[in-house]
């Protein structure tokens, strides 16, 4: 399968974090630092002000909205107007928290940089860790490279996360408790950054790649069994499928991550395979 993808809504600071959710795209702005929603035919709505760079989010199963403070490095809750802080990050974290996915039971699992990527420093491996709904933080991966975009299998048993220096995607068991084991690559993706991820009911994963402009399925053990061309010819960063149907791939772009002209999009391509999972 190959498609190309339209505007769906321009002039975003950065756009990253996108997750469908009652009928709306909700997507994080990091130089705007505001959460915001996008409807199918293109209505912006601003839902949240920061005053940090906002990141991953999720929703807890009572329906509490979850949002990943990126230099805080916090979990915050957002609920009738109020925003707190769920869980500090900060202990096992070096540099900025970033994506993030929720399971059934309400544990967020989040990604953080691990190094100081803005001021060029070299690569290091970090940790990924799962704040429970209770605030307590626990360390569950250690030495993953850059972990970002993660997505939960429907089942919420194995846990795939990309490792944007890595270059592959790494699969977790996910036990009852949510600890995680049973390590191993689902994908290399050679020539790839794999940034923000998605699933698809197909059990393929959709994979912004950051590097190129260009989205690519990836099936476990690394075939790419789908790419859609970028129409704008910016970059990649992260993807979810939504709409009424579930067969709308919404893509985040910028020509680059770095804060600049207000450049950033949403684009959209219809695909065969709804999405599935969480994340």
């Amino acid at each position: 399968m190959t498609a190309e993808t339209t505007t769906l809504a321009e002039g975003l600071g950065f756009p990253e974090g996108p997750r469908w959710h009652g009928g709306r795209l909700w997507f994080s702005d990091f130089h705007d630092r505001r959460v915001r929603t996008l409807t199918p035919d293109g209505d912006l709505t601003p839902v949240l002000d920061l005053d940090d760079s906002p990141s991953g989010l999720g929703w807890t199963p009572e329906g509490t909205l979850l949002v990943v403070s990126m230099q805080r490095r916090l979990l915050l809750e957002v609920a009738g107007g109020d925003t707190t802080t769920r869980a500090d990050l900060s202990a096992h974290t070096r540099f900025r928290a970033n994506d993030m996915v929720v399971d059934a039971a309400g544990r967020a699992y989040v990604s953080s940089f691990g190094f100081d990527l803005v001021r060029g420093a070299s690569v290091e491996p970090t940790v990924l860790v799962r704040a429970d709904p209770d605030g307590s933080v626990t360390v569950v991966a250690e030495d993953v490279v850059f972990p970002n975009g993660m997505v939960l299998t429907p089942d919420g048993r194995t846990l795939v996360v990309a490792e944007t220096y890595g270059a592959r995607l790494t699969a977790f068991d996910v036990a009852a408790d949510g600890s995680l084991s049973g390590r191993r690559v689902f994908a290399e993706t050679p020539g790839i950054a794999p940034d923000g991820i998605c699933l698809d009911a197909g059990g393929d994963v959709w994979v912004a790649t950051a590097r190129t402009p260009e989205v690519v399925r990836v099936r476990e053990g690394g075939a790419i069994t789908g790419r859609v061309a970028i129409a704008s010819g910016s970059l990649s960063y992260a993807c979810a499928l939504g709409g009424d149907d579930g067969r709308t791939l919404f893509v985040c772009t910028a020509p680059s991550w770095a804060e600049g002209p207000r450049v950033g999009r949403i684009e959209v391509a219809p695909v065969d395979v709804p999405g599935a999972g969480m994340g």
